[in-house]
Order: structure tokens, then sequence, then C-alpha cells
């Protein structure tokens, strides 16, 4: 089967008997030509199966109009939520979005950004892995003024925008509401303390647990990457310590359901045991049984406004005198994992 040849703007303006610019001028839509005759020769485009030479444009005005996103995790419901929003902004203003995960690796999130950087996207919104504590893949668009905006968990490193939930908020609602209903010794089950949204959740929980005359107990306090595995054998450990926990706050909602699994196997009746707490308002924490109080953080809100941000430096074409650091509220949801009803 012999090859169609590209149809060209010369093909269009051969068909309709007028100059090549007017077709490009039509194409582009540019007022000179009459809203009438514009309609004419896209629709001839279209039927002669016409499609613009992107790269070629591309290079004339030094633009991909593409915006690389980095998550740790897409299978997370925070993390799709924040891609959900960030594509709202982006397709509205004509910009294409690359989304790539990095598994939670240093390695695979460098490898993504070096990539991104050799596509020459426009700009670059990311949440970095729990294993990044080197940033030089990402200097590479600072120093090239490739416009960065950092959400959730943040680099401080790096002069940028970012976005932030109230971690340190959700930590110190999460620890209040087990204090209210009458625990007195809280456990926390945190995240990796390179990353400052898990010392900002641990910094809430010991802060509730100061006012309410508490004192902490560092054996009640463990981190660890809060996967499945890593959330049963930190409960595992909680449980075999001679004064176990009448209650935990675990950092996000896996550890938490790992926790209520385990205690569940071993005969302990969460929440009359063992009150849980956890973090992110994942879909599966309100159908499990029992359904799990979270925190909730605005997932879609945040991806808005880091494309805003983002979308905003790329077309003001240098960066801002001063960079944005936003933090965005978090909501409480008590469900039956820590109410005793």
């Amino acid at each position: 089967m012999s090859n169609q040849p590209e149809t060209t703007i010369h093909d269009i303006a051969r068909a309709l008997k007028i100059s090549a610019s007017t077709v490009s001028r039509a194409l582009n839509d540019n007022p000179i030509i009459s809203q009438a005759t514009r309609n004419k020769i896209k629709k001839a485009a279209e039927e002669m199966g016409y499609r613009p030479n992107v790269v070629a444009a591309n290079f004339r005005t030094k633009r991909t109009n593409t915006i690389g996103v980095i998550v740790p995790l897409i299978n997370r419901h925070f993390f799709s939520s924040v891609i959900s929003g960030i594509e709202e902004i982006a397709y509205e203003a004509g910009f294409a979005v690359t989304i790539s995960q990095s598994k939670d690796t240093f390695e695979k999130e460098s490898k993504i950004a070096h990539t991104l950087f050799s596509n020459r996207v426009d700009g670059l919104i990311l949440s970095i892995a729990m294993g990044t504590q080197s940033y030089d893949h990402l200097k590479l668009f600072s120093k090239r003024q490739i416009p960065l905006v950092f959400f959730d968990r943040v680099v401080d490193e790096i002069d940028a925008h970012k976005i932030v939930a109230d971690d340190f908020g959700g930590g110190y609602k999460a620890t209040r509401h087990l204090i209210e209903q009458g625990r007195k010794r809280i456990a926390m089950i945190g995240g990796p303390q390179n990353l400052k949204i898990y010392q900002y959740r641990q910094a809430g929980y010991l802060k509730a647990l100061e006012e309410a005359g508490l004192q902490a107990d560092e054996s009640l306090i463990l981190h660890n990457s809060l996967t499945r595995e890593d959330g049963t054998q930190a409960i595992r450990k909680l449980m075999d310590a001679a004064n176990i926990p009448d209650a935990v706050f675990c950092a996000n909602d896996t550890t938490a359901l790992s926790a209520i699994i385990y205690l569940q196997e071993k005969g302990i009746n969460v929440p009359q045991d063992i009150a849980i707490v956890g973090f992110s308002n994942e879909p599966f924490s309100e159908v499990v049984t029992p359904s799990i109080s979270t925190v909730k953080q605005p997932g879609f809100e945040m991806g808005k406004k880091a494309a805003v941000l983002l979308i905003r430096q790329i077309n003001q074409k240098e960066a801002p005198e001063n960079f944005e650091t936003i933090t965005m509220p978090t909501e409480l949801i008590i469900r039956n994992s820590s109410r005793v009803i």
C-alpha cells in the first residue's frame, strides 16, 4: 500500500484557488480574513485531511504547549484528584498534559524529569517521591527558567510556587478528635521524615497531645513508607509492646486499613478497643467495615491552583519576583473507626 502524502496549505490553496498565505491566516484565525472565508477554508482543510505541523509551529514559538506532571502514585485518590484539577485548567488554556508516576522512587522520578526536560515541556508540576533527597534533576528546570510548581511534597531548596495542604492542622484535628473520644495513649504511624508533609502531620499530633496534657511516648511513634505491608508491621510492633495504645493516628489511609485488618484478625475491636484515624480520604475509607475516619485534602482544588500558577508563569515568560506557598485547608471526616456509637 502506497503512503498518502501529507496535505499541505499549498494543496488547500490550489483546491480553493486562493493564496497559501490566506489559507495560513485563516487556519490561525487571523481576523484579517473574513469569518465566512475562514469557515470555508477550515471545512476544506478537514475534508482534505490536513494536519497542522505542530513541530514546526513549536520550533517557531519555542513552546510545545505541553505541561509535565509527575506524581508518586497515580492510583492514589489524592493524586488522581490533583491530576483532574490540573487537566481542567490546562485544557481550557490550550495545554496538553503529560502524566507520569515515579512509583515513589528517586531513580524513576529522575529519569522521568530528564525525559520531560529533553522533550521541552513548557513547565512541570510535581510531588516528589518518598526516596527523593537530591534535586539536581529538578534544578535542570530552574536553571533553564522552565517553570516549576510543587504540590503536597515540596522542595524548599528550589525557588518555585508551592501548593500544600494544612498537614499540621490535619494531624492536630485527627489527634484532638481521638482525645475527645477519651483516648489517652495515642500512637502515630507516620511517613519518612525527609518529607515536610509527614513532619507537619506529626507536629500537629504532638501539639494536640501537649494541649491535652498528655505525654508523648517515643515508643508509640513509628515512621515507614506507609505501604500496606509497612502498616501491618507497624501495628504488629505497637501491639507487641508492654503497654499497647488505645488509639492510632495513621499518616495515610492505606496504613489505617492495614491496622484495622490486622487488629480484626487478632480479635481486637475497632474502635471500642483501639480507635483508628487515617489521612487522605481514599474512596475505600468510606466503604470498608468499620468505615475509616480520615483527613480530607482538597486535591482537585490544589491541582487547579497549581496549573493556574504554572500557566501564568509560562505566559509571562519570566520568573515572578516572589514565589508563593499556598496552604489549603483540610477537613476531618469522622466515621466508625474512631467513634464509639
